[in-house]
């Protein structure tokens, strides 16, 4: 599934599910070494448990983030799946 995120530095975010477990995320755009980390951190977490610990983190001044705006892709791919 590809999600394009709203209020933040990256453009895509490709997610790939396994039943409810993360298979793979891919960031386009944003702090590389970040969205990296985050990516790598997330691969085979269940669904729920990281939607729980990412969700509402923000940036700065930002009301969001990129693990935010993952935590709403992973609540869109869940819905859909």
């Amino acid at each position: 599934m590809v999600y394009k995120p709203q209020g933040v530095c990256s453009q895509l975010i490709n997610v790939e599910l396994d039943g409810d477990v993360i298979k793979s995320v891919e960031f386009v755009g944003g702090c590389a070494g970040n969205t990296m980390g985050i990516s790598q951190l997330v691969k085979g977490m269940k669904v729920d448990d990281a939607i729980q610990r990412m969700e509402g983190i923000t940036c700065g001044i930002k009301p969001t983030s990129c693990p935010d705006q993952l935590a709403k892709a992973l609540k869109l791919a869940k819905e859909q799946a």
